[in-house]
Order: C-alpha cells, then sequence, then structure tokens
C-alpha cells in the first residue's frame, strides 16, 4: 500500500491543515503545492497509514519505526534543560524526568495517535531540548478509556529466569485524563555466564588458571498516577511515583583447592511528584511552570571472600548507605512572533545532594578512606533565551544562551564550598536545499553535570579497585561542533552522514591520589572525533516485499594525556566502533515482523593509574519475531547469542616511569543464552 508522508509547514504544529505529500510516483489529490516546496519546512508528518503493514498496538511501536529515528529518554542528570529526552506529546515533554517519553508512548494505544510529527534541526513553537532531531506524537481529542498489560519471561540457558510485568490505564474525557501504571521490572544481563580466568605474570607464566561463573538477579516494584486537566484558563498535568528495588550479582573463580567469591547487593525506595503548568496569556504568548521533587534512599554491600589451600583469607567488604535528592523549578515565557519565529525565555533553579556513610573493612578491620562519609549539596540557577526563525521555506536557524550559577557544598570527612559560573550558547542551522536533501550544522558550549557519587568513595572489589572520593572535581566543559547531512528516498529509506569534534577542558576521567590510590577527576584538555554513519534501504524493489537493511555505527577518537604517564591515550569509557546491521521484514499477510541484528565487534577500555582494563566481544546476535493475531494482542519472541566476550587487565607493579607490569589477566567468558517471551494485550 502507499505510506504517506505529510511534509508539515509551522502550521501543523499548531492544528492547522498540513500540506500533503505523496511518496508514491503519482502526485496526491490532496498535495496543495509541491513536494519539494513543502519538505523544505523541515518537519515530516507520518499518518497512522504509515504504520499499517506494521500493525502497531502503542504509540512506542509507531515512534520505533519512524526512518531515521531512535528514540532517547536523556541521561537523567540533574536539572531539566538537557536532561529529557527526544519525544513529545502534543509538543510537551512529560511533567517529570523519569516519566520517559517512552513510557508515555507505551500507555498510549496506536489508535489514539492522529500524527507523529519529525522534527529535523527545530522548528518554531518546538523546544528541541538540545537535540538535532525530535518526534511529537499528536494524540486524538475524543474520549476513551485504554488498557495495556504486558507480561515479560526472561530465560537464560544454565541462569537464573526472571519474569516481569506492567498493567496501565488511562481514561480521557474531554481535556481531563487519568491514568495508573503498575510495574514489575527486572534486571538482566547479556554477559553473564561460565568461562576461564587466566592470569600470568611479566614473563608469560601462568599464575591462575580458574573456572568463572557469574549471574544476577533483582528488580523493583512500583506505582505512578498521573492526571490532567484544565486549570486556571489553562492545563496542568500532574504525576507521581513510588518504588523499590532490590539487586545483587555474584561470581565465582574455582580451581582445585581454591575458592573465590565476590558479591553485590543493594536495596533502596525512590519517588517522585512532578506538575507542569501551562497557560496562554495572550495571542502567541504563553506560560509555562514546572516542578520536579526526585528522591531515593540505598543501603548496598560489596563482598569479596577467598579460600586457598584450605587457608581462609580475610574477608573484604564496602558498604554504602544513603539518600539522595533534586528539586527543580522551572518557568518560561513562549512567544510566537510570527508564523517563522519563536522567541523564549525563562529561568531553572535546583537544589540537589547527596548524604552517604562508607566503610571498607578487611577481615572486620576498618581502612580508613578519603571522602568515605560526605554530604555534597549544590544550588544552582539558570536563565535562558532562545529563538527559532525560519528566514525561508528551506532555511531554519535556532540560536540561544544559558547562564548557569552553582554552588556545590562538601561537609563530612573534607569540607569545602566552590562557585561555579558558565556562559553556554548554541547555534544550530537547518538548511533544506532541495526535497528530502537537509544539512545541519550546530556549534554549542556544553557543561556537563557532575556525578555525586563520584564525591565519596567507591570499590570495585572483584578488580581488587577500592576508589577514593574527590572534593576536588569540577564540571567538563566542551566546545561542539557537528555538521550531519541526510538524504531520504523511497519513501522510508534514509542516509545520514555526521561529523562531531569536541574540544574538552577538563576531561574527566581517572586520576592518581597518594596512598596508591585513584579517584575520579579532572585530567587536563582532551578532544573527541565521532564520525556517525546511519544507512536505512528499503528492499521492496529487489524482491524482498517489506523488507528493510539498516546499519548504524558511530567512529570515536579520542585523545587526553594520562596524568600518571604523561602520555597521549583515549579517553575512557567511550567505545572506539560498534558496527550494527540489521535485516528486518514486515509480513501483513502473515501478521507478523521479524529482524535480525548483527553487531560485529564491540570494546570498551578505561585507563586507571594502576590498571588498564576492558572488555571486547564479537558476533554478537540479537533476532525477534512478532506475530499479532488480532489488532489488539501481540506475541514477541526474543533471542540474544553471543559467544565471544573477553574481559581483560593488564595490572601495572608502580606508578613509575615505565610503569612495570605485574600481570595480566584475562576472562574470557561465553555469555548464557537467552529467550525473552512477551505477551501484549491492549484493551
Amino acid at each position: 500500500m502507499t505510506k504517506t508522508i505529510l511534509m508539515a509547514t509551522t502550521a501543523v504544529l499548531f492544528g492547522a491543515m498540513p500540506v500533503l505529500a505523496q511518496t508514491a510516483p503519482a502526485p496526491s489529490a490532496q498535495t496543495a503545492e509541491p513536494a519539494a516546496a513543502a519538505s523544505q519546512q523541515g518537519v515530516l508528518v507520518f499518518t497512522p497509514d504509515f504504520f499499517t503493514d506494521y500493525r502497531p498496538n502503542t504509540a512506542l511501536d509507531m515512534v520505533n519505526r519512524v526512518p531515521g529515528f531512535s528514540a532517547e529518554d536523556g541521561d537523567g542528570s540533574r536539572g531539566f534543560e538537557g536532561a529529557v529526552g527526544n519525544i513529545l506529546v502534543n509538543g510537551a515533554r512529560p511533567a517529570s524526568k523519569n516519566d520517559s517519553g517512552t513510557s508515555v508512548l507505551g500507555r498510549t494505544l496506536a489508535a489514539q495517535v492522529e500524527r507523529i510529527e519529525l522534527v529535523r534541526g527545530g522548528a518554531p513553537g518546538i523546544d528541541m531540548q538540545g537535540y538535532s532531531v525530535v518526534v511529537n506524537v499528536i494524540t486524538k481529542s475524543q474520549s476513551s478509556r485504554q488498557s495495556v498489560l504486558t507480561a515479560t519471561g526472561f530465560l537464560f540457558e544454565g541462569g537464573i529466569d526472571v519474569y516481569n510485568g506492567s498493567y496501565q490505564f488511562t481514561a480521557k474525557d474531554g481535556d481531563r485524563t487519568f491514568g495508573v501504571t503498575l510495574s514489575d521490572g527486572v534486571s538482566t544481563s547479556d554477559s553473564n555466564g561460565p568461562g576461564r580466568v587466566l592470569r600470568r605474570d611479566a614473563n608469560g607464566v601462568v599464575l591462575r588458571d580458574e573456572a568463572y561463573d557469574s549471574d544476577q538477579q533483582g528488580g523493583g516494584q512500583a506505582i505512578r498516577v498521573n492526571y490532567a486537566n484544565a486549570f486556571l484558563g489553562g492545563k496542568i498535568d500532574l504525576t507521581a511515583r513510588l518504588g523499590q528495588n532490590d539487586y545483587r550479582n555474584f561470581s565465582l573463580q574455582t580451581a582445585p583447592g581454591i575458592r573465590r567469591d565476590n558479591g553485590y547487593s543493594e536495596e533502596g525506595t525512590s519517588g517522585e511528584i512532578g506538575a507542569v503548568f501551562t497557560r496562554p496569556l495572550r495571542t502567541g504568548l504563553s506560560s509555562e511552570t514546572r516542578f520536579i521533587r526526585e528522591w531515593n534512599d540505598f543501603d548496598s554491600a560489596s563482598v569479596s571472600s577467598s579460600e586457598i589451600a584450605g587457608m581462609v583469607n580475610p574477608e573484604q567488604r564496602f558498604t554504602s548507605v544513603g539518600n539522595a535528592s533534586e528539586t527543580i523549578l522551572r518557568s518560561l515565557l513562549r512567544w510566537e512572533r510570527s508564523p517563522s519565529m519563536t522567541i523564549e525565555g525563562g529561568a531553572e533553579v535546583a537544589y540537589n545532594m547527596l548524604e552517604t556513610d562508607q566503610a571498607f573493612t578487611v577481615g572486620g578491620t576498618n581502612v580508613p578512606l578519603p571522602s568515605a562519609s560526605v554530604l555534597v549539596e549544590e544550588t544552582r540557577g539558570e536563565a535562558f533565551s532562545k529563538a527559532t526563525w525560519r528566514i525561508r521555506p528551506d532555511l531554519t536557524l535556532e540560536g540561544g544562551l544559558r547562564l548557569e550559577a552553582s554552588t556545590i557544598t562538601q561537609s563530612g570527612d573534607a569540607d569545602q564550598e566552590r562557585s561555579f559560573y558558565f556562559a553556554k550558547p548554541r547555534f544550530q542551522a537547518t538548511w533544506t536545499p532541495m526535497a528530502n536533501n537537509q544539512v545541519r550544522f550546530r556549534l554549542e558550549r556544553e557543561v556537563g553535570q557532575l556525578d555525586f557519587d563520584d564525591f565519596a568513595a567507591s570499590a570495585e572489589l572483584e578488580e581488587d579497585n577500592v576508589f577514593g572520593g574527590n572534593v576536588d572535581l569540577e564540571p567538563e566543559q566542551r566546545w561542539v561542533t557537528e555538521l550531519v547531512y541526510e538524504r531520504r528516498f523511497l519513501g522510508d529509506g534514509i542516509v545520514s552522514l555526521g561529523y562531531r569534534h569536541d574540544e574538552i577542558t577538563g576531561v574527566i576521567d581517572q586520576l592518581p591520589l597518594p596512598g596508591d590510590l585513584s579517584a575520579v577527576g579532572n585530567i587536563g584538555d582532551g578532544t573527541l572525533d565521532q564520525l556517525t554513519v546511519n544507512i536505512s534501504i528499503p528492499l521492496d524493489r529487489t524482491g524482498f516485499s517489506g523488507g528493510q537493511f539498516t546499519f548504524k555505527n558511530d567512529w570515536n577518537s579520542t585523545e587526553v594525556t594520562d596524568p600518571t604517564t604523561g602520555q597521549t591515550r583515549p579517553i575512557s569509557g567511550i567505545r572506539e566502533s560498534q558496527p550494527n546491521f540489521t535485516i528486518s521484514q514486515d509480513i501483513a499477510s502473515w501478521k507478523l515482523n521479524w529482524a535480525v541484528t548483527y553487531l560485529s565487534t564491540l570494546a570498551e577500555y578505561s585507563y586507571d593509574p594502576d590498571q588498564t582494563s576492558g572488555f571486547y566481544g564479537a558476533d554478537y546476535i540479537e533476532a525477534f519475531v512478532e506475530y499479532k493475531p488480532t489488532a489488539s494482542t501481540s506475541i514477541r519472541a526474543q533471542v540474544n547469542l553471543w559467544d565471544d566476550f573477553n574481559v581483560e587487565r593488564t595490572v601495572y607493579a608502580s606508578r613509575d616511569a615505565g610503569r612495570p607490569i605485574a600481570f595480566t589477566e584475562t576472562r574470557d567468558i561465553d555469555p548464557r543464552t537467552f529467550w525473552q517471551i512477551r505477551l501484549q494485550k491492549t484493551f
């Protein structure tokens, strides 16, 4: 069947009649102007008929099929600006950061979706929140009652099977919407399994040759309530959530006369409340005020023990008990000066805190740690302004400036107070020189949010690592330059090429501390160069009806000066490459779709003062088939296969020049194959 994509003008965003263009060779009778001219507005609109062959159950199913778009829920960092995802619903983001865009779409039935707008590079009236591409899901206004019931099982070969489920109910009556979500989640890993640990000294002599096994289990239960209604001439959205979680993992190494046990466990509770009030003040002028309060507490323990030749070594135990919270108040004014220009300005204030008490013992004897018991508090304020201007049909400019001031206070084992001031300008240009071709350019200064956990001590006992806290942490700063070219073809085909360069000040990585300890800290300036490729090719013309081939990859090259060796090295935790190949097919006559994804390689390394460690994997396969016997029922079976996963580390005898090697260790793991069976019913 013919799939319809609307090429939206700004009027689409505010409910006016859109301009139409067909992807089929013959022009649509509804087309008001040539498709090339309409498409230059930079907003593509996908109507429900585009997804008919896929038979979606929820709005999330539809968004996951939008060509050239990958849903993101944000990184969860402190604050609101820049920390939320790339999904909007009816032009707005959810009332809280943790009620993610994918969660909202997952409880919205596909039948309630009027259209999906893919906004590329910015558009008047749309808050991009720093993303180059976002989706705006427009729902229908009629009254409805809908439920989504999901049950999932994860079945591991030789491991612990786990199960979870959720029930989501939403009722809509005019302006009033009420919803409740009950969820029972689980924690899973695709890298657990049996293997072999081999340790050699600098001369290659085997020091350890031991069998290895690992597994984990845990999850959490939560309830969320949502409510929205007309209020004081505008609209108010409210949400609240309460939950509890537990998690534990273990690893075991054995050989004749040898047993090494490592385990980690954590329990905690969490909650949040959120409110958003939007109100039109006059024609073209509206306000939005947002309040978010989140909190959580935790109690965790890492334990390591060993027995060698009948001798029990002293047990190592690292414990952490604490709580954290975040409170945000944010308000803005949005002025739609004209159909081609939107200006907004506002301010955000926030208070964040982390209080933790930690202890490290060996054989019951306390080992002092830097910053073991700390209270970290941050008071932050930010003023911002931004404007989006469509200068002409094929060119849109977006510019903005955020001014941030914050004070971080640390008390406990170390007392310190520091203040920071940052100006964060942003400029983006979107040029559509011809139909289905777009070029986006971005120049922006980004300032990272500090992870409060890095102010306190931590441990990785399985790797014999104990880290001190760092009271001198400063936010990482980046000047980002990015250029993207996008070409769309054959309806849902896309080729996207992007290049990004970051000049980084104060790279956050591993820093040596006195006493042979290390901590997360600022190690100097660095760079990142990234090449991004995203290719999606419809295969109908090859005779593979409903088929699609997709390739995605980011090639990353980073540089920073190592604070221990003085040599140039990559930045820890950034993967150089992870090519992703997918073949998929929709078979409408069979009411099913399937896909196979292949990752040829993946690797990630960390460069600590006393060791270089990381993992390498290859030949990862994920395959699924989903059958939809009715419009309201789906059954999905998925399998994950991975037979080549290696954890590696090189431990140095000292931090002296040349860093002589004490030993190298490889952990060759055969990850457990696991099956995922999901049943979903909407009604």
